[in-house]
């Protein structure tokens, strides 16, 4: 383990040491905000798509940012990574269960289940279905909250998987799909106070598989076209758009911190536990014909205003802290569920056929979609679920030697699909369990770093995938009475889920991925008693 503690100046020379600049960061606690005391509450926080190169370059070229103000009371994780594969629902979970695909069971938000029945189905013919839990179980997605019976939770039913339990035909909400604990439902039993802010209804996931852990869900639909003067643009159009639904959601965390609920209008108390996630910097990366100017992650001018529109906002949250007089009290976390590949667009390969803006010099569209080489070669598919990495799912689990000798065979040759490495056998059994139960896949392909199967005009970076760029993200973790810390120890996500238990007191191993397969530990370093 390497730990670096160290005065804020020292700190500062790290970050300065790899881009010529000198900084020094303000502390967020204020004079009058010198009250002793355990943690009461956990703000947590996700820059969906911040990598740690990202917080680097932005703590030094802004030295009085809110990410240095952080730094200066924090534990800054160098070497801090995202669960894989990286997408949006592994990732949060990792942060709430402590878990990862393998024992929780969400391997991404649209995967598989050979257990479960389609929607409507009531259960009848074969089993085995796509779990598809994102903006498709809305109501109506030309409305911001996803639309609705007034106090739904915005998901309709008739959207949704079911399954056969005890011989009764069920309907299966996002959180009797998760398999593990989270932190909320641990947190909620001891009577304090829980709330969350993400991107669908489907989040509600965190609530966990008793669906009780949360208080408050606040989930404006990002894929909403409810955009005011662009008829049919979601959120996701444009960066700027993007930062306008963010505030929604920053507005909410700042509620909160007041003592009501998201709306501002009734007072229920500060949660014991409480955040959101930014997409503004995930749209900007990935979703325009900008994100990065160069391989050393130079923002393009629309990322910078994404990544300005962050800081400013976390600001916002610091102040609001500090003016209630919580900043002591209040832990502050700031990560990110999954990074952004590739940075380079130079490395950028898409599948055959697609005309994107960026293609040229080193970016090609070049690459054959797995999927087509299983099919050409008689093997059929379940489901495969492609970003930037590739989860497969054969219809008959009895091919997988076939499947993986087609696609070695393509690795080996012309590699059309740009495989970089196959998980199948007993090594996928080992790291993400076994196919045969019913939701893992039977194939997992890593392709080259900066390969995206798709064929989208507008993307230009994708996650999901095992890569550096897509795993290895920002994490801070700070309060008032911390020291400035280094760790260069390599860490993972989950880890955050034990350290808020034991923050506010409460014993880690209350989550099953503590006491269960996965052994979670504590994060290093973060110690809090005065």
């Amino acid at each position: 383990m390497t730990i670096e503690k160290r005065p804020l100046a020292a700190v500062a020379i790290a970050f300065a040491s790899t881009l010529g600049l000198s900084l020094l960061a303000p502390s967020f606690a204020r004079a009058d905000d010198r009250d002793k005391g355990d943690v009461k509450h956990v703000l947590l926080i996700s820059v969906d798509g911040m990598h740690e190169v990202d917080l680097q370059r932005y703590v030094g070229s802004h030295p009085s940012s809110s990410f240095g103000r952080l730094l200066a009371h924090g534990v800054h994780f160098a070497d801090a990574h995202t669960s894989r594969p990286s997408d949006s629902f592994p990732g949060l979970l990792a942060f709430m269960t402590g878990g990862t695909p393998k024992t929780h069971g969400v391997f991404y938000d649209d995967s598989y289940d050979r257990t479960l029945f389609a929607p409507g189905s009531n259960c009848q013919g074969s089993a085995g279905t796509e779990t598809l839990f994102a903006e498709n179980l809305d109501y109506d997605l030309t409305k911001l909250d996803g639309g609705g019976p007034a106090g739904s939770n915005h998901i309709n039913p008739a959207n949704l998987p079911m399954r056969l339990r005890n011989g009764k035909c069920e309907l299966v909400y996002p959180h009797q799909f998760l398999r593990l604990n989270t932190i909320m439902e641990v947190i909620h039993e001891t009577g304090r106070r829980t709330a969350w802010s993400d991107k669908h209804p489907a989040y509600e996931i965190i609530s966990g598989p008793s669906g009780k852990g949360l208080d408050e869900l606040y989930t404006p639909e990002i894929n909403s076209t409810s955009v005011p003067g662009q008829p049919g643009a979601d959120w996701t159009t444009d960066p700027s758009f993007t930062r306008t639904y963010d505030q929604t959601k920053v507005t909410a965390v700042l509620n909160w911190i007041k003592g009501f609920d998201h709306t501002g209008k009734t007072k229920v108390g500060v949660p014991a536990i409480f955040g959101m996630n930014f997409q503004a910097v995930s749209v900007g990366q990935k979703v325009t014909a900008d994100g990065y100017l160069d391989a050393a992650a130079t923002p393009s001018a629309q990322l910078q205003a994404s990544l300005d529109f962050v800081d400013a906002s976390l600001g916002q949250m610091l102040d609001a802290l500090a003016d209630q007089h919580l900043a002591r009290d209040t832990l502050v976390i700031v990560g990110a569920k999954h990074g952004q590949s590739p940075i380079d667009v130079n490395k950028l390969h898409m599948l055959t056929g697609s005309t994107n803006p960026k293609l040229g010099g080193g970016a090609r569209a070049d690459v054959t979609d797995p999927a087509d080489l299983l099919t050409g070669g008689g093997v059929a598919l379940a489901q495969e679920t492609a970003d930037d990495v590739a989860l497969i799912w054969l219809k008959n689990q009895g091919d997988a030697a076939k499947a993986v000798a087609i696609l070695e065979a393509d690795r080996k040759g012309s590699n059309k699909a740009h495989i970089e490495k196959i998980y199948a056998g007993e090594e996928l059994v080992d790291r993400f369990g076994d196919p045969a139960a019913g939701r893992t896949p039977d194939i997992i392909i890593q392709p080259i770093a900066g390969t995206i199967y798709s064929k989208s005009k507008a993307k230009i970076a994708e996650h999901g995938g095992f890569a550096e760029d897509d795993t290895h993200v920002l994490l801070v973790v700070s309060n008032p009475k911390l020291a400035p810390t280094v760790v260069r120890e390599r860490v993972a996500n989950r880890q955050v889920a034990p350290t808020i238990l034991k923050a506010l007191g409460l014993e880690p191993d209350e989550l099953e991925a503590v006491r269960g397969e996965d052994h979670t530990r504590l994060l290093p370093a973060v110690r809090l008693k005065d």
